[in-house]
């Protein structure tokens, strides 16, 4: 937490074409959200002056706690603060109002065939499509058409969402076609609003801050249970308390040691949390200055056939020591060695198979162990042929006894 409350903000922007450093306009370099915030405002000045059209920065915000842990009040007033008194744009996209109640409702027995996901897990599913035809459009400044290729209800409620909120205006002509209407080149801030209490749904949104190069942090609020059943009691449509124990036993907080993906994080008591509050200010501006580097094309698929193809030299070299293992004992008692002896003989055996087994694990090279070296072999022949040579010489040693 620390490290994130004593954020320091480095003025260092990049445009599509070059790299560019923006001085600090009128005030020396300052550290917090002040300083944050005045870098991104710097930079929108510039993007004017240069006459750039393009969209500013994108960011996405996840707000994640238990149900009536104050997120939803919280998002109402981050979105009125970043609009009205820091001039940047904002979407909120809350949940509650995306995902429809059937979805959470038990499927009557036998109505129809069950289908692949949950209901609520495809709504979840269709409204992160939504959001990523969003994002697709912003980026390049296509259209939006009304007809979506997903689930038109889900697309319907969610364009709706974006109208209500001014993001998005109908194009002239009509023909059911919108498009972004932000003003300036300042940044845009869509806030996700939801529980979010599992660490998989929160990856998934920065899997799409990550596809698209865009900034990405998570605001957790703590609240005490109790508090937040309280809560949940006055609303004219409570979760049921059972849903938030469950919930509550469930949750998963960001964890900034083991998740690299999680260091942009903020864990807050709900009681603290206002839309002023600094750190939330700085976490944001920070984020945005900061996206998140897309991987290298197809870096994913080319770790797993990595491990696949380690896996497999592991099992292969395995299955070759064991075997030579298995012929050196013979050779062993083929020459009437003691018992005692062939129990010694078979732990040093042992002993040297898990050895070349971890080399051939970590790919370490041993060519270079080898008396003779052939250039054309692989490191797992060498392995094995390491493997044979030390382990004639350890049966040498009790032969020649």
């Amino acid at each position: 937490m620390s490290l994130l409350l004593n954020i320091t903000i480095t003025y260092a922007l990049y445009t599509a074409n070059q790299t560019r450093v923006f001085p600090p306009r009128a005030c020396a370099p300052q550290a917090g959200a002040a300083g944050a915030v005045a870098a991104l405002e710097a930079a929108a000045e510039d993007e004017d002056e240069r006459g750039g059209g393009g969209r500013g920065r994108v960011g996405l915000c996840v707000l994640c706690g238990l149900p009536a842990a104050g997120k939803s009040t919280l998002a109402r007033g981050l979105r009125r603060c970043l609009e009205q008194r820091r001039g940047w744009a904002c979407l909120l996209l809350t949940y509650d109002e995306l995902v429809p109640q059937e979805a959470f409702r038990a499927r009557q027995p036998g109505a129809e065939p069950e289908p692949s996901l949950p209901d609520w897990k495809q709504s979840r599913r269709e409204l992160l499509q939504c959001l990523e035809r969003l994002l697709q459009a912003l980026l390049t400044g296509d259209p939006l058409a009304a007809a979506g290729p997903s689930s038109q209800p889900a697309w319907e409620r969610f364009l709706a969402c974006c109208l209500r909120q001014g993001l998005l205006c109908s194009m002239e002509g009509g023909g059911g076609r919108y498009c972004a209407h932000t003003a300036g080149s300042g940044p845009l801030c869509i806030i996700l609003d939801d529980n979010f209490y599992y660490q998989s749904m929160r990856y998934e949104v920065f899997q799409l801050a990550r596809k698209y190069s865009l900034s990405y942090c998570q605001v957790f609020l703590e609240s005490p249970l109790e508090c937040c059943l309280q809560r949940n009691r006055l609303r004219s449509h409570p979760v049921p308390d059972h849903t938030i124990h469950l919930m509550a036993s469930k949750i998963e907080m960001p964890d900034l040691k083991k998740n690299a993906w999680e260091q942009n994080s903020l864990i807050l008591q709900s009681s603290d949390c206002t839309s002023e509050n600094e750190q939330i200010i700085a976490l944001l501006a920070a984020a945005l200055e900061n996206p998140v580097k897309q991987k290298p094309e197809n870096a994913e698929q080319k770790e797993a056939d990595r491990a696949i193809c380690a896996a497999s030299a592991v099992h292969q070299a395995d299955q070759t020591c064991r075997r030579l293992v298995s012929q050196a004992m013979k050779e062993a008692r083929d020459k009437n060695i003691l018992p005692s002896e062939l129990k010694s003989l078979a732990e040093e055996l042992n002993k040297l198979k898990a050895e070349v087994l971890e080399d051939v694990r970590q790919g370490n090279h041993l060519k270079s162990q080898l008396p003779v070296q052939n250039p054309c072999s692989d490191p797992d022949t060498s392995a094995i042929s390491l493997f044979q040579l030390e382990a004639a010489n350890i049966v040498n040693k009790y032969i020649l006894k």
